[in-house]
């Protein structure tokens, strides 16, 4: 019986060892940056795809009050990572891997459905331009300091291509978006000098697409096209996984 056990035993610390090698055998490490009015759990299907390929992946809580605040937030898990990073950004997101993204410890940035904001700019900047033909966020007005998804536009505008039970749960689950983050403005985007991959989303009611194809031209980013709502990491991890591990590829 003890030979039987020890025997179990070694095979037991063999197969975790080879799952932890596994797991980190990429030579970046992949940090996610959610965007407002959500949390990092959005992420979870991207992150199981990624880890599942042998990337350290690493995903932020922003408090989404201040820029600031999700800048410090954003290079404490760049911190963390073990290996140089790619440094990934949905909406909101965007404006804070601009900011964040100079550390040199970043490879590469990937925008996703992103707001990519030029030296004095903010996404309030960007958002208010007029887009004639394509529809803005349905946000509510501020309400101490903070801004919301109207809850009823929320599962169409947001993620219209996602189940519809998880919409109306995330609508009513809201994280509340701080115009200290709105109208924080990036001072050294940091894609003037990183490699920069941008996914846009053609089916997107949050920020325009014309808008993200202006930025990504500005950005000079390598770009995709993909028809899809805003949740893009929801409605298709797969493509998003992909996306990102072709910004982590060796000869990028």
């Amino acid at each position: 019986m003890k030979s039987a056990i020890t025997g179990l035993l070694t095979v037991m610390i063999t197969t975790a060892s080879a799952v932890v090698g596994h797991a980190a055998d990429k030579p970046v490490s992949i940090v996610l940056v959610h965007g407002a009015f959500v949390d990092a759990s959005g992420w979870q299907a991207v992150h199981g795809i990624l880890s599942a390929d042998g990337y350290e992946v690493l995903a932020v809580q922003n408090p989404t009050v201040t820029l600031q605040g999700d800048v410090d937030a954003t290079r404490h898990v760049i911190a963390r990572a073990s290996k140089p990073v790619v440094l990934v950004g949905h909406s909101y997101g965007g404006a804070v891997i601009s900011e964040a993204g100079s550390l040199p410890k970043v490879k590469s940035l990937v925008y996703l459905a992103a707001f990519a904001p030029e030296a004095g700019e903010s996404v309030y900047d960007i958002a208010t331009v007029p887009t004639p033909g394509e529809d803005k966020a349905p946000l509510l007005p501020p309400s101490d300091g903070f801004l919301l998804v109207d809850s009823a536009k929320f599962p169409t505008a947001f993620a219209a291509d996602v189940d519809p039970a998880k919409t109306r749960f995330m609508a009513e689950s809201q994280v509340p978006w701080g115009l200290g983050a709105v109208e924080g403005k990036v001072t050294a985007p940091a894609w003037k000098d990183k490699p920069t991959y941008f996914m846009v989303t053609k089916n997107d009611h949050m920020i325009p697409p014309s808008q993200q194809r202006s930025m990504a031209a500005r950005a000079g980013a390598k770009v995709v096209e993909i028809d899809s709502s805003h949740a893009v990491m929801l409605s298709h991890p797969q493509d998003v996984a992909d996306f990102i591990a072709s910004a982590a590829a060796p000869a990028n």
